[in-house]
């Protein structure tokens, strides 16, 4: 239930900047054990509402034995028993023990660092549990008294913290392993930083993460058993959006979203983010009649369990003009509103609701607020259900329909609307993925192929060249079969690579006569976790790759 935009990636070889890269993990030798290490993840942690992310005080513990370092350099070591105050004079931070005596002042960062067990945040509950975590934590000035707290880990133990907190895990294994694809995804995209000093923040700003504490045998499975799994389209690492539930019908991306640079909209489309019904028969629903047939009755569907798949609203007149007045000047002040409606500018009695556009799915894209001075076109899905409000509550989505009930003057008397789904309905539907497993026995490869369009899953592509930070990369990855393939774009006719797979060396041969190559990967993998080397082997030019472990229309179990 997210909606970030990754920024531009770079071009392709070392010589012209490139922002994919990938993590070095440790050196194999003849003694090999796969490595859990990935990439990191810094994660900005906000106080218990969530509605600031600077603190002026804290107090870390460990659950088990844990070391203060003042940036690099090494404070002390204390067990479980202790707990460490935090504050600010200025921007030095104050260190003191349980009995409030002063332990040290620092510049920072202050490190936090547990070997054994996790790191707590005391006072601090995230669903309704203490706040802990794997990997560290990090205080960080952020200006005078005042410090932002970041939780530094590995992307796929982040995601431990993610997965239960954004999908039920009563959806089931397959379920949950298409949610741990899409949040992996998201946290792997490039990105503008949620602030200079961390990547992402845990609420749902980015993605919902609430520690250790929250994790779930289930959902643990489903990471483990996906590791360095992403899903891709031509190379690059899709946006990979998801919301609770489409109401049966997915919408194109930019029938929903504005561009999010030029707030163009509708925005430029995403070909792997295509509208699709659950069940083909439904047809298009970008008209009003096929629209109310369809969320006016309750049609088979992958997203029929959750009581959203089906709902109403109603307004009387005066009800409907006091919301619309109420909230129409901050709509139009994010520029979807025209003409526009200025704070404390009364916009005349409501005369009637039109509906000027829909997408695919039915999906309402412009409507328009008719009024006894003026009509106002309203755009964009989250602009409508933030103006469509009950009691000042938003509507769950912009997939309804419209019944108006008109005195014999013709004065608007009541609105009432049919609507189906929560969210804005592109991508992923976890409802609808959780149907998908447990009720028709689909794998999660299955699940992703049918809510993003003529995707690959496979390893995240990495570039390889002489540069030396380019020279070797490793990966670590699962693959349920033991199947994969080797995917190269052999641009300056590269012979061969250098691998080590699983601890065995191979060298790799390429055809440097075609660009693109597909070598089939299995004879050197085994199910479960794998972990490959790779090694440019020339002093000029480079390749791109990715290991693909399931492409195009090769889904199945």
């Amino acid at each position: 239930m997210l909606f970030c935009a990754p920024i531009a990636k770079g071009a392709y070889f070392d010589n012209i900047p490139f922002s994919l890269t990938s993590v070095d993990l440790s050196d194999i030798n003849s003694n090999f054990q796969i490595s859990p290490s990935s990439k990191t993840v810094k994660v900005g942690i906000g106080n218990q509402t969530f509605s600031s992310y600077t603190h002026n005080k804290t107090s870390i513990y460990g659950t088990g034995e844990f070391e203060v370092y003042n940036n690099n350099t090494y404070i002390d070591t204390y067990d479980s028993n202790n707990v460490i105050n935090i504050s600010m004079a200025g921007k030095i931070f104050v260190l003191s023990d349980r009995d409030n005596n002063v332990i040290a002042k620092v510049s920072g960062p202050v490190r936090f660092k547990a070997d054994f067990g996790f790191l707590g945040i005391k006072d601090l509950k995230r669903a309704g549990r203490d706040a802990v975590y794997r990997g560290e934590i990090n205080l960080v000035c952020a200006k005078e008294g005042a410090f932002y707290i970041i939780n530094n880990l590995e992307v796929e133990d982040y995601l431990k913290g993610v997965v239960p907190n954004e999908m039920p895990v009563s959806f089931g294994l397959e379920a949950l392993k298409a949610q741990a694809v899409a949040a992996r995804n998201y946290v792997l995209s490039p990105r503008v930083k949620a602030n200079p000093n961390y990547d992402v923040v845990d609420s749902v700003a980015s993605q919902v993460y609430f520690g250790a504490n929250t994790e779930k045998s289930l959902s643990n499975q489903a990471i483990d058993e996906t590791r360095g799994i992403v899903a891709l389209y031509n190379w690059d690492l899709i946006l990979a959006l998801y919301s609770s539930s489409a109401g049966g019908y997915t919408e194109n991306y930019e029938n929903a979203f504005s561009d999010p640079i030029t707030k163009a909209f509708p925005a430029k489309p995403k070909p792997y983010l295509k509208a699709k019904p659950d069940y083909d028969e439904y047809g298009i629903l970008n008209t009003d009649e096929t629209a109310e047939k369809f969320y006016k009755s309750r049609p088979k569907s992958f997203d029929e369990k959750t009581s959203y798949f089906r709902w109403e609203r109603e307004w009387t007149h005066d009800e409907l003009q006091k919301e619309i007045q109420d909230h129409i000047a901050a709509q139009s002040a994010a520029g979807f509103v025209k003409p526009v409606v200025n704070k404390g500018e009364v916009i005349g009695n409501i005369t009637g609701i039109n509906v000027l556009k829909r997408g695919f799915s039915g999906k309402i894209m412009n409507l328009e607020i008719q009024t006894d001075s003026a009509n106002y076109v309203v755009s964009k899905e989250l602009v409508i259900r933030r103006l469509f409000t009950v009691k000042g509550k938003a509507l769950p989505s912009a997939n309804f329909v419209l019944e108006e009930e008109k005195d014999e003057n013709g004065n608007l008397q009541k609105l009432k609307i049919y609507g189906g789904g929560f969210g804005h309905g592109v991508g992923l539907s976890q409802y609808g993925a959780g149907y998908m497993g447990t009720h028709l026995n689909k794998s999660f490869e299955q699940i992703l192929e049918h809510y993003y369009t003529d995707i690959t899953l496979g390893t995240e592509p990495i570039i390889l060249s002489s540069a030396p930070h380019q020279k070797t990369k490793t990966q670590t990855f699962f693959t349920k079969n033991g199947k994969g393939t080797l995917v190269v774009d052999n641009k300056y006719g590269v012979e061969y690579i250098d691998t080590t797979i699983n601890g065995v060396f191979e060298a790799i041969k390429l055809n440097k006569n075609t660009r693109f190559n597909r070598i089939d990967f299995s004879p050197y993998l085994q199910k479960g976790v794998n972990q490959v080397t790779f090694t440019y082997p020339k002093n000029t030019g480079g390749i791109r790759l990715y290991i693909e472990i399931a492409g195009k229309n090769e889904f199945s179990d």
